[in-house]
């Protein structure tokens, strides 16, 4: 099965893309709330947190090398 967004790939090895990705989505639900859009703000606000969880809690770099 294909996952939506395969954080565990290769491309987000590197720690400034895990940073600019989460950031890009917790900023674009800032702006969202911001602007009177409460659905696109949690919609990307969850998948923000998502994220943090991923890349910095659950993420492992090395992971990928050992296959």
């Amino acid at each position: 099965m294909m996952k939506l967004i395969d954080v565990q790939h290769p491309w987000f090895r590197p720690l400034w893309r895990r940073v600019f990705v989460a950031g890009v989505t917790l900023g674009w639900a800032v702006l969202e709330f911001a602007m009177g859009g409460p659905f696109w703000g949690m919609l990307f606000g969850s998948l923000g947190v998502y994220l943090l969880h991923q890349f910095f809690i659950a993420f492992d770099p090395r992971e990928d090398a050992e296959k």
